[in-house]
């Protein structure tokens, strides 16, 4: 269905009667000792995307095994697989912003796995103008069997610099980004809590956002996940207090 839509898009006059060409898109995967469940996400990924578009798998485990669970997809000329910088999530993430070449970045995680119609209701309100999409996802445990549960039904989701910065709403396996959001992001602050609160704020600032009340991904939580887990009220704190400087900073470039 994508591919029509595409092809749509590009064949529609738009004011000076040119044809407008498919914005490309890019899915940017940050993988570390991704093996047990990486080739689900991809088998799900693929088939949503054309053949002008790319999957980026940047491994920040190098000397794992995620190459060997990744090494079936490689023959598809759309799917890159490259050593990561090895500095961690934030690092690895602003790292696949650099190097990929799509129009719109699709964030992704390892372990989850996309619904059939993911890319195609997203790229619906990016092509009506939105520079940010954030959409609901299923919450599930290891075996993807849902919890009965979703992410915006734990997380209330909205706009607004003071709520997300006292609780973040924006979570990357569920945003999309224009190059123009993504770009006025980059590069992340020092000492900042999560990448994706960090575009969130950002985007608020620069583009529309459009928030989809409907799930599109199986979110899978499980013990393996690269964020998540304890953390003291004081390390909170001084996170909070290092984003809100960095956003005003940004505020007032």
């Amino acid at each position: 269905m994508l591919n029509y839509v595409k092809l749509f898009v590009s064949l529609c006059p738009w004011g000076d009667g040119k044809a407008v060409s498919p914005m490309k898109i890019s899915v940017l995967l940050a993988a570390y000792n991704g093996e047990k469940y990486i080739a689900k996400q991809i088998s799900s990924i693929l088939p949503q995307l054309g053949e002008d578009d790319e999957l980026i798998i940047s491994d920040d485990s190098p000397d794992g095994n995620t190459l060997s669970a990744v090494e079936p997809f490689l023959s598809d000329k759309r799917v890159r697989y490259i050593k990561g910088p090895q500095r961690g999530v934030d690092a690895n993430k602003e790292f696949l912003f650099g190097v990929c070449t799509g129009d719109v970045a699709f964030l992704c995680d390892q372990d989850d796995v996309w619904l059939p119609d993911k890319v195609e209701k997203v790229m619906a309100q990016i092509n009506s103008g939105a520079g940010c999409v954030l959409h609901d996802a299923y919450l599930t445990d290891s075996y993807l069997t849902k919890t009965g549960q979703t992410l915006f039904g734990t997380r209330s989701a909205g706009k607004g610099i003071v709520r997300n910065i006292l609780k973040n709403c924006y979570t990357g396996s569920c945003m999309a980004l224009t190059r123009q959001a993504f770009t006025a992001a980059l590069p992340f602050p020092k000492n900042i809590p999560m990448h994706d609160q960090w575009l969130g704020l950002v985007c608020e600032k620069t583009v529309k956002i459009v928030f989809l009340d409907e799930p599109l991904i199986l979110w899978r939580r499980n013990e393996g996940s690269m964020t998540g887990g304890r953390t003291s009220l004081v390390q909170k704190i001084k996170w909070r207090i290092n984003i809100t400087k960095n956003i005003l900073t940004f505020s007032n470039r």
